[in-house]
């Protein structure tokens, strides 16, 4: 019995090492970048940038980072661009760096600030924040232009960022 228990928990870690994703019943949860990964939109090395991290987990283990909320959505937006084999049915998770927290919170829950005067690493960014009322708090100490939802944001409003 308990060879047995051994041999599915050296399995398990196999499998969870090889792919770099954890695994939580069904549900993905993310994983911090290491210093060969790189976005995918610019070249950066997105470990040098751990408060601005961003990442896309597809469903079949693949995953992207992006060195800001900007270039994920850079990404998503133009995703045959930079990854013609991949289309929006292949993603099960997207994350991003909440600004307050540093920890990463769902893309879709996030809310965004736009038009503050915090940069990323590109310049101008987009801030993500675990609630609403962070967000307001940002936005005006920051004196953001707006705040905004996922689904709320455009490729027309991220290309205005550069």
């Amino acid at each position: 019995m308990k060879k047995n228990r051994f041999k599915s928990l050296i399995a398990l870690a196999l499998v969870l090492f090889a792919g770099r994703i954890t695994v939580y019943g069904n549900d993905k949860i993310p994983i911090k970048p290491v210093p060969k990964d790189k976005c995918i939109v610019c070249g950066m090395f997105v470990a040098k940038y751990p408060d601005w991290t961003g990442e896309i987990i597809f469903n079949d283990g693949d995953v992207l980072f992006f060195d800001g909320c900007k270039d994920l959505f850079k990404y998503y937006f133009k995703m045959k661009k930079y990854s013609p084999e991949k289309d929006m049915s292949d993603i099960s998770a997207i994350f991003v760096t909440d600004y307050y927290d540093v920890s990463f919170i769902r893309a879709n829950d996030a809310f965004y600030v736009i038009g503050s005067d915090v940069y990323g690493p590109m310049g101008k960014e987009l801030i993500a924040l675990v609630s609403e009322a962070e967000a307001e708090d940002f936005y005006n100490d920051h004196r953001g232009k707006q705040i905004l939802r996922f689904d709320e944001i455009s490729l027309n409003l991220i290309d205005r960022l550069d």
